[in-house]
């Protein structure tokens, strides 16, 4: 699970610095509280919710999928083997 976290908070600030946005912009271009993405990013949100996630890719312009969508994310083991 703590892969997981560590590879959604990658994500996300691979995201901003493709865009050059800070942590603050994202969450007001997202619709959300500065605390939420902030809480997500270290590490005290330990489970996002998937709204959450989908209100940061609206805020970033981008889908569900795109957000997902990359080799780290692919490379995540299996969580029930």
């Amino acid at each position: 699970m703590e892969k997981i976290i560590h590879t959604v908070q990658n994500r996300i600030q691979q995201l901003c610095a493709e865009r050059n946005i800070t942590i603050n912009k994202l969450a007001n271009l997202s619709a959300l509280p500065p605390s939420s993405v902030k809480n997500i990013l270290y590490g005290k949100s330990k489970n996002p919710k998937l709204i959450t996630i989908k209100m940061l890719c609206d805020g970033l312009g981008i889908t569900l999928g795109a957000f997902f969508s990359t080799p780290n994310f692919d490379a995540l083991e299996q969580e029930i083997k």
